[in-house]
């Protein structure tokens, strides 16, 4: 059982970063795959970015690419969002996920495990 409890969130002007985090425990973090979802009010959650197991292959949704960077530390047991350029749009609670899966998916059915969530919002 693996247990993922996010941070870093909060409140910042467009334009603006955030960094989150993510920590791991209860689990060999190194041996899943991780992504970080989002849901915003009255949406339903969506895919954001995702990592492979050793960090190298990452994949996003077309909407933050270039603007958003996920990476992880396996020796920290943590996994990272880094949120540059931030817009309105970008309002939701942000999860991060674990899944025991080879390959990344954007599907949230492809996860085993997720987090509680951490608040981002956008000011314009």
């Amino acid at each position: 059982q693996v247990q993922l409890v996010e941070s870093g969130g909060g409140l910042v002007q467009a334009g603006g970063s955030l960094r989150l985090s993510c920590a791991a425990s209860g689990g060999t973090f190194s041996s899943y795959l991780m992504g970080w979802f989002r849901q915003a009010p009255g949406k339903e959650r969506e895919f954001v970015a995702g990592v492979s197991r050793g960090g190298i292959r990452k994949v996003y949704v077309d909407s933050v690419k270039g603007r958003f960077t996920v990476s992880r530390d396996n020796a920290k047991n943590t996994l990272y969002l880094q949120m540059n350029s931030l817009k309105p749009e970008d309002t939701a609670v942000y999860y991060c996920a674990a899944g025991a899966g080879a390959t990344i998916r954007t599907q949230m059915t492809a996860y085993d495990y997720w987090g509680q969530g951490t608040q981002v919002t956008v000011s314009s």
